[in-house]
C-alpha cells in the first residue's frame, strides 16, 4: 500500500467520523428544540406568573396589616 492510498484512507475515514459526528449534533440540536418548545408550552400551567404572585402577596401583606392594626387596637384597651 503507497502514501497515497493511506492518505485517501486516513482521509475517508475521518470524513466519515466527523459526518457521523454531525448527523449526532443535528439530531440532538433538533431534539433540545423540541423540548424547548414543549417546555415553553407547559411551563405557565405548572408554574405561577410572576404578576399573580406579586396580587396574591399584596393581598396576603394587606391581610395582615389589618390583623396588626387590630391587635393594636386590642391592646390599647
Amino acid at each position: 500500500m503507497d502514501s497515497q492510498n493511506l492518505i485517501n484512507v486516513g482521509l475517508g475515514v475521518s470524513s466519515a467520523d466527523f459526518g457521523w459526528l454531525a448527523r449526532e449534533l443535528w439530531t440532538a440540536v433538533k431534539d433540545l428544540k423540541e423540548d424547548l418548545t414543549t417546555l415553553s408550552v407547559e411551563l405557565p400551567k405548572t408554574y405561577v406568573t410572576r404578576d399573580d404572585y406579586r396580587s396574591d402577596l399584596k393581598e396576603i401583606k394587606d391581610m395582615l396589616g389589618k390583623i396588626f392594626d387590630r391587635l393594636e387596637n386590642k391592646a390599647d384597651k
